[in-house]
């Protein structure tokens, strides 16, 4: 066993405890959720591939000192292969996600701690507890396991919106709470008859059931789980019926805020997507649910996001469409699909913190995101609006940028699979995505001043620059060299497709 695996969990907890702890202390708050945040992106490249086992509990074909005491009974049979204890699974596809997230935790966390006049350490809190918990979905293989710390992220969430303190924030974070009270016990109950009919909660032994015939994999009951546990993919990801709320969620924190917040989303839609193929794949409607909903959310999101008079929320709507991508590219379900559509997760974790930061200095400047009361901007700062206009462009799929390499492999994939008609709609939501955000360009840089317009800051904190410039660094090396991503894909893939 690999001992840096759970660190990548246990490490964010024990700084989120401290920092609670340390509320008040600013320099002490600042120096030790820097350092931590500096080491989250450092540990997944440092740990091994390979399974952890909580308690020393592995299973008995890992043990040989045990295992060689047994009758050959036992050792064919399914006992030997059982997983008696919570295991957690670090392959490459887990190394790039984690990377990606803790890139973009470090960046958020440095953006935050200079924005802000005095730092908050229980806002650190919650945004170092957010990312272990969405940290162990991506790496638990047991699914009672993952509905724990998805419950975890959620709170976390709640209170990133409720420490912004913009306005009527509190009636959002209760709205999404509320919502979230009928939500998560649907999924919880879907693992609950997943327990049921195989008698494990491990998500490894539960595919190995349906797969040996040890259970039976046609009973109408595994279709209302996977239907209970698909109801709470939707709402933790802010797909189609949940979209209002978690566009609203986006638009009530602050854009650092905001940027983590939709990474957890990426991350959480994308484990939890992978845990449904994994074990329903034999199912083609759930596969083709996962279309729908993931359709639907493109269309609604996107044509929601050019209603918006407000930069918030229309940043919100656009987050939440462009989810839709990775859904389509999953739900296909062939290899060059799942491959297009983990690439694109990883794409959306960094354009959206990038757009998000990149708008968020709109607010830190003027107080404002109406923009109809604000504009003139890039006579103040020229090469920030450059950098904000670059960041619309990756999102929008302009070449060569890596955004533009995965929406260009989710349409070959669409093809190949003999949709075509869904490669049409994706460049056509591309191309709305791109109006939106240059109509929103224009209002805010371009357009003459408004009169009585006063900006509260003139200067942007060099972090906030720091933070989009290495953004958008990543993404052109994607763009440029996808293979990077997509080569850590083939044998989670491979284990995917029946």
């Amino acid at each position: 066993m690999n001992p840096l695996i759970p660190v990548m969990v246990v490490l964010p907890i024990l700084c989120a405890l401290l920092l609670n702890l340390l509320h008040g202390r600013d320099r002490t708050v600042k120096a030790l959720a820097v350092a931590v945040a500096i080491l989250l992106p450092i540990i997944p490249l440092l740990a091994g591939y390979g399974a952890h086992y909580f308690g020393g509990y592995a299973p008995l074909s890992e043990n040989p000192a045990i295992a060689s005491g047994l009758p050959d009974s036992v050792k064919s049979s399914y006992l030997y292969s059982f997983h008696p204890g919570i295991t957690y699974l670090f392959g490459s596809a887990q190394r790039i996600f984690l990377l990606i997230l803790s890139i973009v935790a470090f960046l958020a966390v440095l953006t935050s701690l200079n924005e802000v006049r005095k730092p908050s350490g229980v806002y650190a809190f919650l945004m170092f507890m957010g990312t272990a918990a969405v940290t162990a979905i991506v790496l638990t293989d047991d699914i009672f396991n993952l509905y724990v710390f998805f419950e975890i992220a959620a709170l976390a969430q709640v209170g990133v919106i409720l420490c912004s303190g913009v306005e009527r924030s509190y009636e959002t974070a209760l709205k999404y709470m509320m919502i979230g009270g009928v939500a998560a016990p649907m999924l919880l109950l879907g693992v609950a008859i997943l327990l049921a009919l195989t008698g494990n909660v491990n998500i490894s032994d539960i595919v190995f059931s349906m797969r040996s015939g040890l259970v039976n994999p046609g009973s109408p009951l595994f279709l209302l789980a996977s239907s209970l546990i698909l109801f709470g993919w939707l709402y933790g990801t802010g797909l189609p019926p949940f979209h209002t709320i978690k566009s609203a969620v986006y638009s009530k924190a602050l854009p650092h805020g905001a940027a983590l917040l939709q990474a957890f989303s990426v991350f959480t839609f994308t484990a939890l997507a992978l845990v449904i193929l994994r074990m329903f794949y034999h199912m083609p409607l759930v596969r083709w649910a996962m279309v729908f909903f993931s359709l639907a959310g493109m269309v609604l999101g996107i044509s929601m996001a050019l209603m918006q008079t407000d930069l918030r929320r229309m940043i919100g709507f656009l987050a939440v469409g462009e989810l839709g991508y990775i859904g389509i590219g999953l739900g296909l379900g062939t290899a060059a699909s799942i491959s297009a559509g983990l690439f694109q997760a990883v794409n959306e974790a960094l354009i959206t913190a990038c757009i998000f930061l990149g708008f968020g200095t709109i607010f830190y400047m003027t107080g404002r995101s109406d923009p109809e009361r604000i504009g003139g901007l890039i006579a103040y700062k020229p090469g920030l609006a450059g950098l904000v206009m670059l960041s619309g462009f990756i999102m929008a799929g302009v070449p060569p940028f890596n955004v533009f390499q995965s929406k260009l492999m989710l349409i070959q994939a669409s093809i190949q699979a003999g949709f075509p008609e869904l490669g049409v709609v994706m460049i056509l939501l591309s191309i709305v995505t791109f109006m939106t955000f240059l109509r929103a360009f224009y209002s805010v840089y371009l357009r003459p001043e408004p009169e009585g317009m006063e900006l509260e800051s003139e200067s942007v904190p060099r972090s906030t620059v720091f933070s989009l410039v290495v953004l958008i660094l990543i993404c052109t090396a994607l763009g440029l060299a996808p293979w990077i991503a997509t080569s850590q894909f083939t044998s989670l893939i491979q284990g995917l497709i029946i």
